[in-house]
């Protein structure tokens, strides 16, 4: 039972790193909110190892340190994200339904 809170915990959090990330980058990031719950898990679990290798991903009281590179980390993710999204869907309309000018 241990592994299905691991699971809902690493939703949870990857959701609000990725929610986070989407609004501190400017402008609008055309990408699905599954793929920023996604950036979110891999960003906590890479900053994550970054802190602990930098050796300040696990301190007394809260891990700001950590929390902050797991954000910058989504940060670029979402950023990358954002683009590549873009350029796959580039060419197929607005999204609107009405063809393009």
């Amino acid at each position: 039972m241990e592994w299905l809170w691991t699971i809902i915990v690493a939703v949870i959090g990857g959701a609000i790193i990725g929610g986070l990330a989407r609004l501190i980058l400017p402008g609008r990031q055309n990408i699905p909110t599954w793929l920023t719950v996604l950036i979110g898990i891999a960003a906590a679990l890479l900053g994550g190892a970054v802190a602990t290798w930098l050796g300040v991903g696990e301190t007394r009281g809260i891990d700001w340190w950590r929390h902050i590179i797991q954000i910058a980390v989504a940060v670029l993710f979402v950023w990358i994200a954002a683009r590549m999204w873009g350029n796959r869907t580039a060419g197929h309309g607005t999204g609107t339904g009405r063809p393009v000018a």
